[in-house]
């Protein structure tokens, strides 16, 4: 699975605009970013991938371009509960199996609605409701991005065994490296650099490729039980 992918932009013309366009010498240059690379799992079984990278580095770009239909753009929530926020078809089983399934197995907060949420639960809700949709790729943007990053661990954990028992695949989009391991990925696309990699099941390791790049943001990665 092969992409090149361009975006363009069409400069304003507006005054402030061309005044910074001639300031910097900007008059004839092109409004665009090219992404370009590899993503060969189309004869691959696998689970759970990780496309990760710095911010700008096309992650949603290429993730929406690869995976179209699979694509999570955000549920919608206005009931008081949030267990009725999923879809009437599902049973009150299904519902508080796949809520614990991803580490929110808290009957109490299954009440509330989802604006009463901490932003951790909010993420488990959403992925549950993901899980429980009838896609057999689930691709879930900004992953972790606004939990906390011991949280996002856990999570990530829990959420890579839960979708591992079911028959889908999901992947997660990131730019927070100290998950990778956590998911026990079958592949991670880095869109810093777009080198693919596959990653052997099973292992936490402190020294990981991954750990490491996580030291650029301040970010180390530690082994945990669960």
């Amino acid at each position: 699975m092969e992409f090149n992918i361009t975006r363009r932009w069409d400069r304003p013309k507006t005054f402030r605009v061309e005044s910074v366009a001639s300031q910097f010498t900007l008059e004839d240059v092109l409004l665009e970013k090219t992404f370009r690379g590899k993503l060969p799992i189309e004869d691959e079984a696998w689970s759970v991938g990780v496309i990760v990278g710095r911010s700008g580095t096309g992650k949603s770009t290429i993730a929406r371009h690869l995976f179209p239909d699979a694509y999570i753009r955000g549920f919608e929530y206005k009931e008081p509960s949030i267990l009725d926020d999923f879809p009437e078809n599902l049973s009150s089983s299904d519902i508080t199996r796949a809520l614990s399934s991803v580490g929110f197995s808290s009957p109490p907060d299954w009440l509330k609605s989802y604006e009463q949420l901490s932003q951790g639960e909010k993420m488990r809700v959403d992925i549950a409701r993901a899980i429980l949709l009838d896609k057999p790729i689930i691709v879930f943007d900004e992953f972790t991005s606004v939990v906390d990053r011991e949280v996002a661990k856990i999570s990530s954990y829990a959420i890579q065994k839960a979708v591992r028992r079911t028959n889908k695949q999901f992947i997660a989009v990131t730019c927070h490296y100290d998950v990778v391991d956590y998911l026990e990925p079958d592949w991670v696309l880095c869109t810093d650099d777009m080198s693919f990699s596959k990653k052997k099941l099973g292992i936490l390791p402190s020294n990981s490729t991954y750990g490491a790049a996580a030291l650029v943001s301040g970010i180390t990665l530690s082994n945990i039980t669960i």
